[in-house]
């Protein structure tokens, strides 16, 4: 399977995607969860990855009696979003205006870069933990502040925090009540909700920096 198949299946069936990788072993199925967590939030590029579904669905695995350990998986996601988080810190602290002034990662759009600058900028610190709850968001916050010149110590207390904070929301969302039928009946509808309701700030965002615009001109 090539990657583009791989991530669209993962998108399109997080739930499916785990039950492939327990099926190759516990060991592989905690190693690409961490993997889609820690490059989620630490390579700035990828921000589309399905880290709030992923998360929910895990849980879902761990509630269900199998392979998969609430506590294990809870310790395996932390360390995943905090070193996630941290490398992309690192990255815009060392790399950011040369990556931003290539204009090689598309997805890093002006809109993309206005709206998380502006977030950065409304809650300073607190951004870092209230960011993690946003997609594209949660990717671009911790570069802009490294390559804003955040300091280090300030930013690993807000990383821990907020890595731990919504990683376990979203585990024991799917811990609690992925056990309830409707929930199992209906999982894919409900992965869609968590992605439209994480969407809705980016879209807000997104037509107020348009409306804003085109008054402007």
């Amino acid at each position: 399977m090539g990657i583009v198949e791989f991530l669209t299946e993962l998108l399109k069936d997080p739930r499916g995607a785990i039950a492939t990788w327990i099926a190759l072993g516990p060991l592989y199925a905690y190693g690409f969860i961490f993997l889609i967590i820690f490059i989620e939030t630490g390579v700035v590029f990828m921000p589309f990855l399905p880290g709030d579904s992923l998360l929910f669905a895990a849980g879902i695995f761990a509630h269900e009696t199998g392979p998969l350990d609430i506590v294990t998986l809870l310790i395996v996601i932390w360390i995943a979003a905090i070193l996630g988080d941290q490398m992309n810190f690192m990255i815009g602290h060392f790399f950011g205006q040369r990556i931003i002034s290539s204009g090689k990662i598309k997805v890093m759009t002006p809109e993309h870069i206005e709206k998380s600058e502006a977030f950065l900028s409304k809650w300073g610190h607190l951004a870092i933990f209230l960011g993690r709850f946003f997609p594209f968001i949660r990717t671009f916050v911790p570069f802009l502040a490294g390559m804003g010149g955040m300091k280090w110590h300030s930013f690993v207390l807000y990383n821990i925090l907020g890595g731990i904070t919504w990683s376990t929301v979203f585990i024991l969302l799917g811990y609690f009540f992925g056990g309830i039928s409707a929930v199992q009946d209906h999982f894919e509808v409900i992965v869609l909700g968590i992605i439209a309701v994480s969407l809705i700030p980016a879209v807000v965002g997104l037509v107020r920096a348009r409306m804003a615009s085109k008054r402007d001109k």
